[in-house]
């Protein structure tokens, strides 16, 4: 079975947090931990419910979560995004929504966080580059807060944008990228249970370089769809801009539904290598929509995949 619906814990309740501290951390002894804990805001807990959305697959570690990312605002390399991101000043933060809903405005994260219900999601997550991760996400449905503003009538997409600060985010100064970053879904695919509005992960605050303090996850989707330090959402009628389909559009399609019968021009999507398992690991069969089929495949009745990749 791909999900779990009976159990109430959390891989952040079963592990303890010493097994996913670096060795020097856990050396260092029980009292510093503790202080670690109360004078650094990025181990702050999050209360979270248990979802039946998750998978009972176990959970990459803390550190292959954290030091094995994509954030080319710091970076291109794999650990630019945990060598810089420190630099990220994240509180205060807001999000402006705008476009077609009822309740337009510059909304401070609190506001955005106040009252929803916090679920710990565990997603498979799979890059366009081959590679692929289980995360244990927290964070709440993104229908909530669409359904809190209001959605208009004429909206069918809504558009996402990230922080643009190049004093903090030292890649934003190379001209390589359009910047801000941008992504795009549409609007059932926004609305669907499965997308997320993620502020941490292992039950704590999101770490900067894995897009705090809010960012986008939609599991059956490639990861650079899971859009990072979100500081706008737009409700449009037209279909919005997003980065790498305006970079490489015959690459990188709107979609980006992970599907393993469409190779990306360069390679193939049949397999892919999950992270931590070692050197000798076997690559493993890529899940259509990354396993997710049940729950999303619906919303693409009738369209050819090979043409809307």
């Amino acid at each position: 079975m791909t999900y779990r619906f009976k159990t109430s814990l959390k891989w952040s309740s079963l592990t303890p947090r010493m097994d996913y501290m670096n060795r020097r951390q856990v050396l260092a002894g029980v009292g510093a931990m503790a202080l670690t804990a109360m004078v650094s805001p990025s181990v702050a807990k999050i209360a979270a419910k248990a979802s039946a959305f998750s998978t009972d697959e176990k959970p990459n570690t803390l550190e292959e979560i954290t030091n094995h990312n994509n954030f080319y605002e710091f970076g291109t390399s794999k650990s630019d995004p945990a060598q810089h991101a420190h630099q990220l000043t994240t509180d205060p933060w807001s999000v402006k929504i705008g476009g077609l809903v009822d309740k337009p405005g510059n909304y401070d994260l609190a506001d955005v966080v106040k009252g929803v219900d916090m679920e710990e999601r565990i997603y498979r997550f799979r890059c366009v580059e081959g590679w692929s991760m289980v995360v244990p996400w927290i964070g709440f449905e993104l229908a909530t807060l669409l359904n809190r503003v209001g959605v208009q009538s004429g909206a069918k997409y809504v558009a996402f944008e990230t922080l643009h600060r190049p004093e903090e985010m030292p890649f934003q100064n190379s001209p390589q990228f359009p910047w801000p970053y941008v992504e795009g879904l549409r609007l059932d695919e926004a609305m669907n249970p499965l997308s997320i509005l993620a502020t941490g992960l292992y039950g704590e605050e999101m770490p900067k370089q894995n897009g705090a303090p809010l960012r986008l996850v939609v599991p059956w989707k490639y990861g650079f769809k899971s859009i990072k330090s979100i500081v706008g959402i737009t409700l449009l009628s037209e279909m919005p801009p997003t980065t790498w389909n305006n970079i490489g559009p015959n690459e990188y399609g709107f979609y980006s539904n992970v599907n393993p019968d469409v190779s990306h021009p360069r390679w193939s999507q049949a397999s892919e290598r999950r992270l931590g398992g070692g050197i000798f690991a076997k690559r493993q069969p890529t899940l259509m929509f990354n396993g997710y089929g049940d729950e999303v495949a619906s919303l693409y009745d009738g369209m050819d995949l090979r043409v809307n990749y």
